[in-house]
């Protein structure tokens, strides 16, 4: 199979042929038809993200849509045929999207949205799963809360989505060019030009937002804990660097941090990855999700370009890479 390769860190990607993978147990081979590019697969390319080792020579790509081509022993939830997406490797060691074919753990993987295109179901795992583990595996979102939103980029227009599907109220701080995205995504948009003592008295009358999720991590982190009301919940996919926790403490709140790659990485919990995105299927059938996606067109011999347009902040919406047509 031909596989955009990655050599060295910092190094541009060659297009090689590689050997094909085959289905182990538990295992399907999906003949992948698009892969998602995330912010994380370009700090794994440039060695910086300890979290997300990955040895090399390697073929990144964290997010996949496209085809089951077999089924290995054990697996009875997928048949040849099926069109499936999945956050399934790109870290840790396992093979990436950025390939013809990949061999895929069958419980990372769920049916792809029936009215998506390939290259829309590839842009949503690792962006609707970090969403959701925070607002409802760990925040327990519902209908009726005030929400706020940190950042309105790939995480945090899934948490504006999944939160405006649970019924709450939904908020969400950015840079005044996103403001008719956020709209349009069902929050009310914030510039973040505005003071966090401001915007909590103008939205929710001083008492601050009962849930508050952090995309962007730093200042944002720092601003959620001002923002939230009392016995609110904070949650973060970006909750590194050193934070003063006394205002979280002053409010009574919680907090509760988010690491999306733990079952990949350790093998623990990843039903549950299959089990979310079987759920944004069913938002997105009942159209309660719409795709953000790039319009650029990539393909596996210009994968740097695609990253060279996140890179540059030049993308609107999320950049995907399409390996077959």
């Amino acid at each position: 199979m031909q596989a955009a390769v990655l050599e060295q860190h910092g190094k541009v990607f060659r297009r090689t042929a590689v050997a094909r993978p085959l289905a182990g147990p538990g295992q399907v081979l999906v003949r992948v038809m698009a892969s998602g590019v995330n912010p994380l697969d370009l700090k794994i390319r440039e060695g910086k993200a300890d979290h997300a080792r990955h040895p090399l020579p390697a073929i990144l790509g964290i997010d996949l849509a496209g085809v089951v081509e077999s089924v290995g022993p054990g697996v009875s939830t997928f048949r040849v045929g099926d069109e499936v997406y999945g956050m399934t490797g790109g870290v840790g060691g396992i093979q990436g999207s950025l390939a013809e074919y990949a061999a895929v753990d069958a419980r990372l993987l769920a049916p792809k949205p029936a009215h998506f295109s390939m290259r829309e179901a590839a842009s949503l795992p690792l962006a609707f799963i970090t969403a959701w583990e925070g607002l409802v595996d760990r925040a327990q979102v519902r209908a009726g809360q005030t929400v706020l939103v940190q950042g309105a980029g790939g995480v945090g227009n899934a948490v504006i989505q999944l939160a405006a599907a649970f019924g709450a109220r939904v908020f969400a701080v950015d840079g005044a060019a996103k403001a008719q995205d956020i709209g349009r995504w069902g929050a009310t948009p914030i510039d973040r030009t505005t003071s966090v003592e401001r915007y909590v008295d103008e939205h929710t009358g001083g008492l601050g937002f009962e849930l508050v999720y952090d995309s962007v991590g730093g200042a944002g982190l720092d601003a959620s804990f001002q923002a939230v009301r009392r016995f609110g919940h904070v949650v973060s996919a970006l909750g590194w660097g050193t934070h003063a926790l006394a205002p979280l403490s002053f409010r009574a709140g919680t907090y509760s941090g988010v690491f999306t790659l733990l079952p990949l990485l350790t093998g623990e919990g990843r039903e549950h990855h299959g089990e979310i995105l079987r759920e944004v299927t069913r938002l997105a059938e009942a159209g309660k999700i719409t795709p953000f996606v790039d319009a650029h067109r990539f393909d596996l011999d210009s994968v740097a370009d695609a990253h060279a347009l996140i890179e540059q902040r030049e993308a609107r919406g999320k950049v995907v890479i399409e390996i077959a047509k």
